[in-house]
């Protein structure tokens, strides 16, 4: 277990970082990277608040470890808890755009699940086919048994 909380601090951290570093660099790209700039506390703010947000997601991904709970709850749970650390990190730090209507805000929420969605079916994909190679290998190994 202690192996297990130790992989998703990293995991967390690694793609929480990623991913907003990611919506930097369009963001800047989408304006013009001579009209953008981020201040040294941006930069802090946006690396910690990477990580809490990236945390979330990675230990609510536990409830995946329960097999006796239907997969849509499972994925309704993580997204409730890691979208709502999104929500209330963004607020706080003022990447949600409050004070520009509720038309902006909108279109951040829906952008922000987009991301969610797109990169949880990452991870979806990937360990489907991990555990689809992983059942051919014993079956490899049953069979030479």
């Amino acid at each position: 277990m202690k192996m297990e909380i130790i992989k998703r601090i990293g995991i967390g951290a690694f793609v929480g970082c990623f991913v907003v570093m990611l919506v930097m660099v369009l963001g800047t790209y989408s304006l013009g990277p001579q009209n953008v700039s981020f201040s040294g506390t941006e930069i802090i703010n946006a690396f910690f608040g990477s990580i809490v947000v990236g945390w979330a997601f990675a230990f609510s991904g536990l409830i995946y470890e329960k097999e006796d709970i239907p997969l849509p709850i499972q994925v309704i749970f993580q997204m409730v808890i890691g979208l709502g650390t999104l929500f209330a990190v963004a607020v706080y730090l003022g990447w949600m755009p409050i004070s520009l209507g509720i038309g902006p805000i909108i279109t951040w929420i829906v952008i922000a699940i987009a991301f969610a969605a797109v990169f949880w079916l990452g991870f979806y994909l990937y360990y489907t086919f991990l555990a689809r190679d992983i059942n051919k290998k014993i079956e490899l190994s049953n069979d030479f048994d």
